[in-house]
């Protein structure tokens, strides 16, 4: 199976499960603030944060790799509907909440990633 299909079936899968989880957490909140989009690109980022610890410290191959990342992390994260929330959030005159979701959605997710590398380093020793 050449990389290219494995990306695309992983991101059918990430696809899939994003619309699980977005579908799961707008169940529970009803709020303005897109509460589930946030869920699903923190999520992603810690996943990839995992990834990449694995990939650093457990040696998982570049395919399997490339594969989880740019398809399954890639299908289920949605950075552009983030920010066409924030831009809507804007427009609906939620400025405080639309720099929450932009900023708090930054750091959480660099902050998710970052924890994710450091939870598979620690580990491994």
């Amino acid at each position: 199976m050449t990389a290219a299909l494995l990306v695309a079936v992983f991101g059918g899968l990430g696809a899939a499960l994003r619309f699980v989880v977005d579908g799961e957490v707008r169940r529970r909140w009803t709020g303005a603030f897109p509460l589930a989009t946030v869920v699903v690109n923190v999520s992603g980022s810690l996943l990839i944060g995992l990834l990449v610890g694995a990939q650093l410290h457990l040696g998982l191959g570049p395919p399997w790799f490339t594969a989880v990342t740019t398809g399954l992390c890639g299908g289920y994260t949605t950075f552009s509907t983030a920010s066409v929330e924030t831009v809507r959030l804007v427009q609906a005159g939620e400025v405080r909440a639309a720099w929450a979701n932009a900023l708090g959605s930054l750091v959480l997710c660099v902050a998710a990633t970052a924890a994710g590398i450091a939870l598979v380093t620690l580990a491994a020793r």
